[in-house]
């Protein structure tokens, strides 16, 4: 199997991390191409390659890692895709852009699966598409990356978009320190090893008790979509490493079933005073018990293993180190004691 990640480089290194643990527990081989580099295919080249046929000559597959749906166009650069590879799918993390999806992929009959992070698009994708459609949500390296700790020394952590009250990280520290919380505020990237910046910020989310994190809606950019909601890394890989996601969670119902109670605290609020007197009372009642909690429902529902295995029955494969790694996350989960929760 090969599989090709389009890397786009700061604020994706989580997919980055996902896309070598992908190729290592579906034993294949990893392609990682530079998105800013290698130019989505134009109109004229796309209706091009539509014109050519498939005939494949093996049973090898192929996977395409796509940050967003027109990048699903990069397939046209993928060596004889359509004379090797007996099965190809697209894994579409950002696939709430139904309205961006390429030619290629309504009109080409390349892809033979797709997969997509946002349940209530199912519908729509393979309507589109002409092609079936399997839900495989935001995932984290919880076995490998995730933990309890025992140590939290930060109350409150801060990373990525804000509302506007919250992005002054200098503000939000004096203001957690005038009512007794720690605060934590962003990291700085490593320019060198996006992988090292990935371990970084699972290592603090061990270290603190609740990370701040608004859904698009209440917290709008100009990159974010203007009306869905959706989770992003921020919320599944705190919660693999026991943290609690304060502030306002996305609310759809695949979002509500893949979530439980005591993943999130609800704010009610983008104030950072009225937040921040809800997170002192929240600390109060904050124990152990609740990391171990979040840890172990992030075992049981957001390991990026839980979606390899969709991707290994779609794709026929029977990989050895991934059931073995699932076994293990399996005992492991057994052993977290939340019996007080």
């Amino acid at each position: 199997m090969l599989i090709v990640y389009v890397d786009i480089g700061i604020g994706w290194d989580p997919i980055l991390h996902m896309a070598n643990l992908a190729a290592e527990l579906l034993d294949a081989e990893l392609l990682v191409w530079n998105g800013h580099e290698i130019p989505l295919p134009n109109r004229l080249q796309q209706l091009r390659f539509m014109l050519s046929s498939r005939n494949p000559k093996s049973d090898d597959s192929c996977m395409l890692i796509c940050p967003s749906a027109p990048n699903m166009a990069h397939a046209i650069y993928v060596d004889e895709i359509k004379r090797k590879y007996k099965f190809v799918s697209a894994w579409v993390i950002d696939s709430f852009w139904v309205d961006r999806i390429p030619l290629v992929a309504k009109y080409s009959k390349t892809f033979d699966h797709v997969f997509i992070t946002s349940a209530e698009d199912i519908g729509a994708w393979e309507k589109v598409t002409k092609t079936p459609a399997t839900w495989l949500p935001w995932g984290a390296d919880v076995l490998r990356l995730g933990g309890s700790g025992a140590e939290r020394p930060w109350d409150l952590t801060r990373i990525g978009r804000q509302p506007a009250e919250w992005e002054d990280d200098e503000n939000t520290g004096k203001m957690c320190a005038d009512i007794g919380l720690t605060f934590h505020g962003r990291l700085p990237f490593s320019d060198t090893d996006p992988l090292d910046n990935q371990k970084n910020l699972m290592d603090l989310y061990k270290k603190s008790k609740f990370l701040l994190a608004f859904s698009s809606k209440s917290s709008p950019g100009s990159y974010t979509h203007p009306i869905r909601q959706y989770l992003t890394a921020r919320w599944t890989d705190s919660l693999a490493c026991g943290a609690i996601v304060a502030g306002i969670a996305p609310r759809e119902p695949s979002i509500d079933n893949l979530l439980w109670s005591g993943a999130t605290l609800e704010l009610g609020t983008t104030s950072i005073k009225q937040g921040l007197a809800v997170l002192a009372e929240a600390k109060q009642d904050w124990t152990r018990d609740k990391a171990e909690h979040n840890y172990k429902m992030a075992l049981q529902r957001l390991d990026w293993r839980l979606r390899f295995v969709e991707i290994a029955k779609v794709h026929h494969l029977s990989p050895k180190r991934l059931y073995e790694e699932l076994d293990e996350m399996k005992l492991l989960a057994e052993t977290v004691n939340t019996d007080t929760v």
